[in-house]
């Protein structure tokens, strides 16, 4: 029986890279390796362009991806880019070089509304067949996008200026977290998503999701609490936002099942997942897996986004 292709998806995102390979049996991804690097691209933008160092660092980065696709022999990959590269002035230089280190292999920075459908078309694919009708929020480092659809399909597209890495570096950049830190920060997101209640009306969904690095980091630390894994209700969100505060610095941040690598911005993230809470009248959001990547390596066996 012959071997299905070697895939691969290469997430450029605001707070870290991604690469997963592997390939699908039938429905099922089969996983063969998986990468993170987090470099933090989000809270490295000057003057609207990377750093020096932000570039290096991310060349770097493609350089150990590139030398992954020759040894797993992929057939087929896409890269995809997000909201730092679609802001970065100089984000045409970053993906000439970047491109040559993946062998040759294009990086596609995709619009606001093309993530968002990604991101969709991954969670949705993670999810038990149903005709519910489905709300799937992810907050990203320096975006956030909002889908509502049914199935596989997505029937609205949203994205959004804000995330967990540009929040945090905006409102926390000082590391102190205060009550008055956490009330402008929420305050400024709410504004940036006024617009999500026409898009996405009261009623609109049956079940919300929550996808990405907050929720994951969210749930977390709430499952090593005792609160159970699933959904993210809206009192817990505030109970953890009082955890934060009592903890009061960034840097003393030390609470039970929350991983080193989210703790420098968990703030940011957990601001705007407020936010979402409040202007989406949200009780609970399940968290939710696949996302941005498992949506790229979809759209390799079915390009339609």
């Amino acid at each position: 029986m012959e071997h299905p292709p070697t895939i691969a998806a290469i997430d450029l995102g605001s707070n870290s890279f991604r690469l997963e390979i592997g390939f699908f049996r039938g429905s099922e991804f089969v996983r063969q390796h998986y990468i993170k690097r987090t470099l933090r691209q989000g809270a490295c933008l000057e003057n609207g362009c990377l750093s020096a160092a932000a570039m290096q660092a991310g060349w770097a980065c493609l350089a150990e991806f590139g030398q992954l696709l020759h040894q797993h022999q992929v057939q087929h990959a896409r890269a995809v880019a997000t909201q730092t590269l679609r802001e970065a002035r100089n984000s045409a230089d970053f993906v000439r070089e970047g491109s040559r280190l993946l062998g040759g292999l294009p990086i596609d920075i995709i619009s606001g509304e093309q993530e968002a459908a990604l991101i969709y078309r991954g969670v949705a694919s993670q999810l038990p067949p149903s005709t519910d009708r489905r709300l799937i929020v992810d907050l990203g480092g320096r975006s956030t996008e909002i889908t509502l659809g049914q199935g596989l399909q997505a029937q609205q597209l949203a994205s959004y200026p804000l995330g967990s890495v540009l929040w945090t570096g905006r409102f926390f950049g000082d590391g102190v977290l205060s009550e008055a830190a956490f009330a402008q920060a929420e305050a400024a997101a709410s504004t940036v998503l006024a617009q999500a209640t026409t898009l996405f009306p009261i009623g609109s969904w049956d079940c919300a999701y929550a996808s990405a690095g907050t929720a994951t980091a969210v749930s977390d630390v709430l499952a090593a609490h005792g609160h159970g894994a699933s959904p993210i209700t809206r009192a817990e969100v505030y109970w953890l936002r009082a955890q934060l505060l009592r903890c009061g610095h960034i840097g003393q941040l030390a609470l039970p099942g929350l991983r080193a690598d989210k703790a420098p911005v968990v703030a940011g993230g957990l601001s705007v997942l407020l936010a979402l809470f409040h202007t989406l009248q949200l009780q609970a959001m399940v968290p939710a897996q696949g996302a941005l990547r498992i949506g790229v390596l979809h759209s390799l066996c079915t390009p339609t986004a």
